[in-house]
This record gives C-alpha cells, sequence and structure tokens, in this order.
C-alpha cells in the first residue's frame, strides 16, 4: 500500500502585505521586489500561529477528504517555526481537532519539509504501519525575519497547507530525498545559546539569514537533477507528467527549472506572486490551490518538489486518484 492524497486544505493569514508597503519601511520598491522573485504581496500573520494555521487547514482538507478526526492515525506538521519547542505542533493541531487516535510529531527540513513528511508517511503505510494520515506544511515565518533586511523580509511569508493521506495500491510512482549538510550555512536562523550559571550572558536571538545567489544556484542544479531521477526510477519522462508542483521560493528559479527539463511553463502553476516564500507550507498551499480550481484530474501524473535550508531537497511523483 502506498500514500494516495484524498484531501487538502490550506489557510493563509488574513493579513496582506503588498510591496509597496515594504517599500515605505525598508529601501526597496514593487519593481525591485517583483523583478528578482516575481512576488507582489504575501500574507502575515497578526494573530494567527503555526498552530492556528495548520489546524485550519486540516480542518478543510478533513472536510474535503470526509473524514473523521478519530480516523487518523498519524498527524505530521513540517515546521521550522513552531510555536513552541515542546510539545510539538502536530500535538497541539491532535488536540484542537481532537484526533484521539492519531500519534503525532513535527519534522524540520525548511522549504523541503512537506515531501519530507509525505515520503515518511509513505514508507509507513508500505510497512503496514499506518492507514490515515494527516500531513501539514506551516510557517509563521514573519517572526524570524529581520523587518530591516530587504533582502529577507520581501520573500518570506506565512500559511499552511494540509493533505489527508489514505494507504492505497500505486499512487505513489516514485520518491527522492536529499540533503548536503555542508552548505547548512547558506541558509540558517540560530536557536537559542548556551544558558546556565556558567555562561552568564544571555545572546539575544539572531534573525534569519540566506545567500540567495547560492540558493538560486543549489536549486536551478540540484531539484532538475532529482526530478530527473525520480522519473528515471519510476520508468518516466518529463513529458509524462502532467503537472509539476514546485516549492514557490522565487518565480525565476522555478522558470530556470523548467527550461531545464525543457517542459512548458503550463504544466507549472504558481501562487508565490500571492503567497511569497512559506517554506514548508508552499509545496501543499499550492496542491490545495491546483486541486480546489479543479486542475487535477483523475490518472494525472503530479510532481512536488521541494528545496531548501539544510541544504535539503524532496521530490515526489504522484498518480492522482
Amino acid at each position: 500500500m502506498r500514500a494516495q492524497i484524498i484531501g487538502t486544505g490550506s489557510c493563509l493569514p488574513e493579513k496582506t502585505v503588498t510591496n509597496d508597503f515594504l517599500s515605505t519601511i525598508v529601501d526597496t520598491s514593487d519593481e525591485w521586489i517583483s523583478s528578482r522573485t516575481g512576488i507582489r504581496e504575501r500574507h502575515i500573520s497578526v494573530e494567527e500561529t503555526t498552530v492556528s494555521l495548520s489546524t485550519e487547514a486540516a480542518r478543510r482538507a478533513m472536510d474535503m477528504a470526509g473524514v473523521s478526526a478519530e480516523e487518523i492515525d498519524l498527524i505530521i506538521v513540517a515546521t521550522c517555526t513552531a510555536d513552541t519547542l515542546v510539545p510539538s505542533t502536530a500535538c497541539l493541531v491532535q488536540s484542537e481537532i481532537g484526533a484521539v487516535n492519531a500519534t503525532a510529531f513535527d519534522l524540520n527540513a525548511a522549504c523541503a519539509g512537506f515531501v519530507f513528511a509525505m515520503t515518511v508517511v509513505d514508507s509507513m503505510m508500505q510497512a503496514g504501519t499506518c492507514r490515515t494520515a494527516l500531513v501539514i506544511g506551516a510557517e509563521s515565518l514573519s517572526r524570524i525575519v529581520d523587518w530591516k533586511d530587504r533582502s529577507t523580509c520581501v520573500i518570506f511569508a506565512d500559511g499552511a497547507g494540509a493533505a489527508v493521506v489514505r494507504a492505497a495500491e500505486g499512487s505513489v510512482l516514485g520518491s527522492t530525498t536529499g540533503s548536503d549538510g555542508s552548505k547548512g550555512g547558506t541558509i540558517y536562523v540560530k536557536s537559542r545559546e548556551n544558558f546556565n550559571p556558567f555562561v552568564p550572558e544571555q545572546k539575544p536571538m539572531d534573525f534569519l539569514y540566506m545567500d540567495g545567489g547560492e540558493v538560486f544556484k543549489f536549486a536551478v542544479r540540484k531539484i532538475p537533477e532529482a526530478i530527473e531521477e525520480t522519473l528515471e526510477a519510476a520508468n518516466l519522462t518529463a513529458d509524462d507528467i502532467d503537472w509539476y508542483l514546485l516549492h514557490q521560493a522565487n518565480a525565476r528559479i522555478n522558470r530556470s527549472i523548467a527550461k531545464r527539463l525543457k517542459i512548458s511553463m503550463d504544466k507549472v502553476p504558481e501562487n508565490v506572486s500571492r503567497v511569497g516564500n512559506t517554506s514548508g507550507g508552499s509545496v501543499p498551499i499550492l496542491l490545495d490551490e491546483v486541486n480546489r480550481k479543479g486542475l487535477l484530474k483523475s490518472g494525472d501524473k503530479v510532481v512536488l518538489a521541494g528545496f531548501g535550508a539544510g541544504l535539503t531537497w524532496g521530490v515526489m511523483i504522484l498518480e492522482w486518484a
């Protein structure tokens, strides 16, 4: 048995922040941001939290799937911006939705997190240890960016996407995951440093740092390679795929990936212009948007691809039910 998505949901914060607004707080402009990233607006949390966004996305996915909370036996939340170090976001979502029979834990693979979590679920379903899972990608990145740094605050945003996954025959056609920890300094955020009686001074927490140029070079090289590797393992070609749902980091990155794979941008939907980079939330938010538009048809072959801090990358090919 393999992982089959039977329902999707997403949730974005109510507050929409335009490039024009950002130009009033940092030295930037709509033209500067949109020409480099493709982003024109993003959603930023005010009252919302990672848990509240995750919970609402989960409820919408469960409603689409027609699945009750009691049927769920596994919850994985892919996030690098949990509200609490402990308990996990997944445990708090479990409590909110009443999934009393579920094992719940978080997974941190940054922008590749949702694909990593789907791969874990698929493995557990193959092993027969899970039948119905809730997989969520969620972030509150606005709390870790420096709002005086135009290289990061214009890119990252908040939101959550979710999928209800059920064990079925033959849905997953292939998957690939990878990491390169030697490049960990390319994107990072320090956590709280040592604080005890022997370390008298507590330093303030750092903001997110990203070397955008290195990330760009990594993504446009590694993601086509990983997609081609996964296609080959599944005995498929790039032309066999109906939809490429890529992490919404940067419109130029995704155009470059499509060019290297020699595929039409008609197969590469985007929402980065309206949503920004939501890291672990990116792929499932886009998946839900495409699904609710009715674009995914039974039998369609779909690539999910995430990439980011770690450095990490993940690709999964699904046949839509």
